[in-house]
């Protein structure tokens, strides 16, 4: 792959240096020419020629950081490479406070501003951020290597994608000040690395030789409707939807480079469950007359991008389910265009719990389009032998466990076609053939799962087991009970104030203590509910016992909305 390095490159590590009134960056990788200040008042920055001088009362905090602004990036970890250059993920952040104006408000913006406070610090605990200071992780290898000579000249942040640009919104003040060495694009997903030596498995050699191979997967996360399981689901009126994640998986072997693209993502509907105590909210489809032009507006985005798609629709066709599946079918039977095909897979009718290799008979539905579509490719001359034209876009429900799945059985027939086309498997060769490429093969897909299922839902993917060891287990189905009931929990009583962070941290609400919480008027959650305790309470003290529990056990089930933690910031579209 050819270097996309503009002209200045990013910082990579600076010395941050706290007064009392400001913020001074110092950049420690040559020696700096000018210095950037952030005033502690009120977040304004300017670059200064040298450092303050302090005396010995004002002596400042100094320590190193990796990235800045909104948050410092105050420890990483180098996870591997990518097409040659280091990716980093980050291990810890922190919140600099830029606002001594709240000193002077009254106390009802303190309250407000503390509120902002605790949804921003949740915030700090964010899974799953990965960056590098030298080439673009937004991008696939495809387009990577499509970019011209004056695009690769740009800072990373100007050719960023910005659908996968994690702190975009946080990264516009350094814009503004053209402060392009300071801008380091930052991806949420995760990135996963393989290596497969000759000399190390055995029986790996008979088949290779002397090969060295090399497997990347990564998942990049789309910030347009981002947020948490329950209170992001379906699409916004512009088409883009929850939890959509492109899957680049990228083969390095024999001097060759493949890659192959896949997509998930919520079913493009206006709909939503609002949570309400019950373990299964019920769907609501939103503006129905709306359905088919979202959905048109969604998939001609995608062929926009990706050229053509097949759509893998792995809901059920009964129940809930179906009835969003039959909205999803409709509509596709809408949508003009030879290049967007429908496929549904009632993946629980036709696989059960157990029997997962019936997956064959979705791949035997989709072959001929992932043979005539591809995948991007690259000689040892590091020239372009043939592209991907067309992705593969699978939903369930959540978009995690059935999906992941089902691409990971994607993923799995694609590999075994790029190593055969560059000579290292034979016509009958299979990654199953070699146990520990495929322990390992399965783990890599197993672990990516997980990541994405905990960005979303808070907890590892369900099924997981099969992906990881090809079968379902015993401890598998135990764990899957477990996290079902953590996604009930944190459904019901944390993922509101989540969705408040994300939604900061993506400019979809613009805080400031002038503006006040959104329905800061009205009691959320448990506050709703002492305040109708109170209303009841001489009406509940003049029953019996028994009707006292019949009638607070019919309350929770008929209020449950009131019991659950609300995001209470941005308001979904519809």
């Amino acid at each position: 792959m050819e270097n996309t390095n503009s002209e200045k490159k990013l910082f990579m590590r600076m010395r941050l240096w706290e007064f009392v009134d400001k913020y001074i960056i110092e950049p420690l990788d040559a020696i700096a020419e000018s210095f950037l200040s952030i005033s502690r008042a009120d977040g304004s920055m300017t670059l200064i020629g040298e450092l303050p001088q302090c005396g010995y009362m004002q002596s400042p905090k100094v320590r190193t950081v990796y990235g800045a602004y909104l948050f410092v990036i105050t420890n990483r970890e180098c996870v591997g490479t990518y097409v040659g250059h280091p990716i980093f993920r980050v291990s810890a952040l922190e919140i600099l406070p830029c606002n001594f104006s709240v000193n002077s408000s009254s106390l009802e913006q303190k309250k407000m501003e503390a509120e902002f406070s605790t949804v921003l610090y949740a915030a700090e605990r964010t899974h799953g951020l990965y960056f590098s200071y030298d080439i673009n992780l937004t991008l696939c290898a495809q387009r990577l290597h499509d970019l011209g000579d004056e695009s690769k000249l740009l800072p990373l942040w100007r050719q960023a994608d910005p659908r996968f640009l994690w702190n975009g919104y946080m990264l516009e003040t350094l814009i503004d000040n053209k402060l392009d060495q300071y801008l380091l694009p930052v991806i949420q997903g995760n990135i996963l690395f393989l290596c497969f030596l000759h000399h190390s498995y055995q029986n790996f050699q008979a088949a290779v030789g002397t090969n060295i191979i090399n497997v990347t997967l990564i998942a990049r996360r789309c910030t347009r409707r981002s947020g948490t399981r329950m209170w992001r689901r379906g699409a916004d009126s512009d088409g883009y939807v929850a939890n959509f994640v492109e899957t680049e998986q990228i083969l390095q072997a024999n001097g060759f480079t493949a890659s192959f693209v896949q997509v998930r993502g919520s079913i493009p509907l206006l709909w939503e469950q609002i949570v309400d105590l019950t373990y299964k909210p019920s769907f609501q489809i939103v503006r129905p007359d709306e359905a088919p032009s979202v959905a048109e507006r969604h998939f001609l985005d995608l062929v926009k991008r990706y050229n053509s798609v097949v759509a893998v629709d792995l809901v059920n066709k009964h129940g809930g389910e179906g009835r969003l599946s039959e909205r999803f079918a409709h509509a596709m039977q809408n949508i003009t265009s030879d290049n967007i095909r429908y496929v549904h897979f009632d993946f629980h009718a036709i696989c059960g719990h157990i029997h997962f290799e019936r997956l064959s008979i979705l791949y035997e539905q989709i072959e001929d389009f992932l043979k005539k579509h591809r995948y991007f490719l690259l000689d040892v001359k590091g020239e372009k032998v043939q592209q991907q034209t067309g992705v593969v876009r699978t939903n369930c429900i959540d978009c995690l466990d059935r999906t992941n799945v089902t691409q990971s059985m994607i993923g799995r027939k694609m590999l075994e076609s790029q190593l055969n086309q560059i000579g290292i498997f034979g016509d009958d060769d299979a990654i199953s053939v070699y146990s520990f490429f495929d322990a390992s093969f399965k783990s890599m897909w197993a672990n990516h799962g997980d990541d994405i299922s905990i960005q979303y839902s808070g907890t590892p993917a369900l099924k997981g087991d099969f992906v990881r060891f090809g079968k379902r287990t015993i401890d598998g189905m135990v764990k899957d009970g477990i996290n079902a009931l953590v996604r009930y929990y944190l459904n019901n009583f944390a993922d509101g104030t989540k969705q408040d962070a994300i939604d900061l941290l993506q400019g979809h609400y613009i805080a400031s203590v002038s503006r006040g919480l959104a329905a800061s008027s009205q009691p959320a959650g448990l506050e709703a509910f002492a305040v109708t305790q109170y209303d009841l309470h001489h009406l509940l003290y003049s029953l019996f016992w028994a009707a006292i529990s019949l009638g607070v056990a019919y309350f929770v089930k008929s209020k449950g909305k009131m019991f659950t933690n609300k995001p209470r910031l941005f308001k979904s579209r519809h």
